[in-house]
């Protein structure tokens, strides 16, 4: 393996800490972007059952926005509750615009390390290319050694280029639907809030299952 690096050149270091740098954030993204930690499904209805039981205070507050990011949603709309349903609506959607921004970290730095590590790859081509045409002109064709070191190096940064660019791309697409899912969630939540205190039909804020 370390031979097959060398072989690459210099060009396999940045290739490899982005491969590095794919690693972590997709296991820091896939942890942190846990469905239960982003929004709990009993939240909506434990803070329905606080607002019946006259049970809504600050310190109430101050714990719902502290416990998840649907919590921080709902106590920013909740905190202007009594402002009407547009102050409310508004206040939730600023809370959500943070929280959008917090869930796609780092999720756009996989977007580019799919995009320049093929570019990368591409780029060690043209140097051992580059090299085999060298070794050509001052050597003429008949030193095949230098010329399968030129052609190596050019083909092994070309596919660690492209084998650290599809997984990159894979999960990219993976966490940007995630996080679609998550902010669909927490918005279907949010407006239940927001009908069951400024509307006169009946909303069902139980907990899903």
């Amino acid at each position: 393996m370390f031979e097959v690096i060398a072989a690459g050149g210099w060009l396999m270091l940045p290739i490899i800490l982005c491969s590095v740098a794919v690693l972590a954030i997709s296991a820091e993204r896939y942890w942190s972007l846990n469905p239960n930690k982003i929004a709990p499904r009993h939240l909506l209805a434990q803070v329905w059952g606080w607002i019946k039981n006259n049970e809504l205070n600050a310190e109430r507050l101050k714990e719902l926005k502290q416990s998840s990011p649907l919590g921080e949603i709902l106590s920013a709309g909740l905190s202007n509750s009594r402002y009407g349903r547009e102050i409310m609506k508004d206040s939730i959607e600023e809370a959500a615009n943070k929280v959008i921004h917090d869930l796609e970290r780092f999720v756009g730095v996989l977007g580019t390390i799919a995009a320049v590590t093929p570019l990368l790859g591409l780029l060690g081509t043209v140097f051992g290319m580059i090299e085999v045409f060298n070794a050509i002109m001052l050597k003429g064709s008949g030193n095949a050694g230098v010329l399968a070191g030129g052609i190596s190096q050019a083909l092994i940064t070309t596919a660690a280029g492209l084998c650290v660019a599809i997984p990159a791309m894979i999960v990219h697409r993976y966490f940007q639907r995630h996080i679609d899912y998550l902010v669909v969630t927490m918005e279907e939540e949010a407006i239940k809030l927001v009908d069951a205190l400024h509307s006169d039909r009946r909303v069902d804020v139980k907990a899903k299952r």
